[in-house]
This record gives structure tokens, C-alpha cells and sequence, in this order.
């Protein structure tokens, strides 16, 4: 069974830079992004999957990306893997992963406030 197809993964509501001194490897939150282009990325978190599990899908959405010539980076966040990518290869990103079969969690509130 294709683990890819059972994955939920969501955006984090955050902007991340690389950590000076730790590109590809630490992130740290900034409060907005800049126009630093080189260093601006997203997250994706898995929501439906933990553990050891996880870090396979994620080297598996990892391996995706790189087909279509997107850098991506598996960095742990409170013991979790969450998948990189600049921001300006965010809609590339969720589009490779919806065409892989992965499903992508978006906020209910931000399409309808209520």
C-alpha cells in the first residue's frame, strides 16, 4: 500500500529561516517574511502519521519534490520531521504532493471566517 496516499500533511502558520550557520539542517520561526527570497520557507507537518513512520513518508515526499527540482529539507521540530521549502516553491510543493495522492489540511477558517 502506497503510504504516500494516507498522508495529511498541513502547513505550519509560521514563516522559517535557516538558522545561521545550520542551512538544511535548523529553522528558526521570523514573525514576517522578508524579502530575503534564499532564506524564506514553509513547513509541512504530517498529521496523520508519528514516529518513525513519518520520517519514511517524509523521505518519501522529500524524494517527490526532487523529481520536479525542488530543494527540500526534512528538519525535526518538537520531535517531529516537517518538510522545508522555500516559499517561493510553495504552490509547485502542494501541487506535486496533491498529484502523488497526498491530502493537504487547510484551515477551515481561513477560507470561510466566521
Amino acid at each position: 500500500m502506497n503510504n504516500i496516499q494516507l498522508s495529511v500533511v498541513h502547513r505550519l502558520p509560521q514563516s522559517y529561516r535557516w538558522l545561521s550557520g545550520f542551512a538544511g539542517i535548523k529553522v528558526e520561526p521570523i514573525p514576517l517574511p522578508g524579502n530575503d527570497e534564499d532564506n524564506n520557507l514553509i513547513g509541512l507537518k504530517l498529521l496523520s502519521h508519528e514516529g518513525e513512520f513519518a520520517w519514511q513518508v517524509m523521505h518519501q515526499l522529500t524524494n517527490a519534490l526532487e523529481d520536479i527540482q525542488v530543494k527540500a529539507a526534512i528538519v525535526e521540530i518538537d520531535g517531529e520531521p516537517c518538510l522545508f521549502v522555500h516559499r517561493e516553491d510553495e504552490s509547485a510543493t502542494l501541487c506535486c504532493l496533491k498529484n502523488i495522492g497526498a491530502a493537504i489540511a487547510e484551515s477551515v477558517t481561513a477560507l470561510y471566517p466566521f
